[in-house]
């Protein structure tokens, strides 16, 4: 019974030496895998130092390539271009939200009314805009002025554009500026191209042989058929050469008809 016991003690004994045992190898290894890794870290900084090949270097380069649009416009931002008509309450209420957005350069508000606005309107719209602008870099308010009431108006060049990207967007439309600088980005990787949150359809009509008319298609049809062939300028991005390209290129009979179905629009 003794020896049965003894031999138990022992067995007990053995056991607690190999299960200290491991776990210090654990430790060990444990200690030896930390180690490993803040080594790779430290090599990994001191080659990058020694490549000079750093992302702020990588960033420069890019920058400095003729062409390279992409990097620039995301140092610049974008100008924040309102269509507006009498609707004080909305326009300080678009004009407060979207001065919070992180990438905001400029505001310019399209003003088409018979009289100029008000000293008390600018000064108001000006002190929502500078205390809600991030950042070092101050956002600015500028009023375009129209001496007609017509929908051309948001579509005239503007010339003191210091971005090229320009956000389109109606008094009375209000996006999460998550959702304004995710259509920023998105616009960037296709300059080129309209980018944003209003989409419509459009198809030949088929009837009486008008192969040159097209049938324009409400939100509906996009709601029905899951598909899209354009998008509003009531909430778009796009790039600011197509101001210049409709002011100054495009046939006055297209800018004439819009003026004269402007119900249409």
């Amino acid at each position: 019974m003794r020896g049965s016991l003894l031999i138990n003690r022992r067995g007990v004994q053995r056991f607690r030496q190999l299960a200290i045992g491991a776990a210090g190898s654990v430790k060990i290894k444990l200690l030896l895998c930390c180690c490993i890794v803040f080594m790779m870290l430290a090599l990994a900084g001191r080659a990058s130092d020694f490549m000079r090949w750093t992302k702020h270097d990588v960033i420069a380069d890019q920058l400095s390539v003729p062409g390279c649009v992409l990097d620039k416009i995301i140092q610049k931002g974008y100008a924040i271009v309102v269509n507006t008509w009498k609707r004080y309450d909305l326009l300080k209420q678009s004009i407060s939200h979207y001065s919070s957005c992180a990438g905001l350069d400029s505001i310019h508000i399209v003003w088409s009314e018979p009289n100029p606005p008000s000293e008390s309107l600018v000064e108001h719209l000006n002190h929502i805009l500078q205390s809600k602008s991030k950042g070092a870099r101050r956002a600015e308010l500028k009023f375009d002025i129209n001496k007609e009431d017509s929908l051309n108006n948001r579509f005239k060049e503007i010339k003191d554009l210091k971005t090229d990207a320009v956000f389109s967007i109606d008094d009375d439309v209000i996006f999460p500026c998550s959702s304004v600088e995710f259509a920023f980005s998105v616009w960037q990787s296709a300059p080129d191209n309209m980018v944003g949150f209003v989409p419509r359809s459009h198809w030949i009509d088929q009837l009486e042989g008008k192969k040159d008319y097209y049938v324009y298609g409400g939100w509906w049809s996009v709601w029905w058929t899951g598909t899209y062939s354009m998008v509003l300028s009531k909430a778009a991005f796009f790039h600011k050469k197509y101001l210049s390209l409709y002011s100054n290129e495009m046939p006055a009979s297209i800018r004439e008809y819009t003026t004269k179905n402007r119900q249409d629009f």
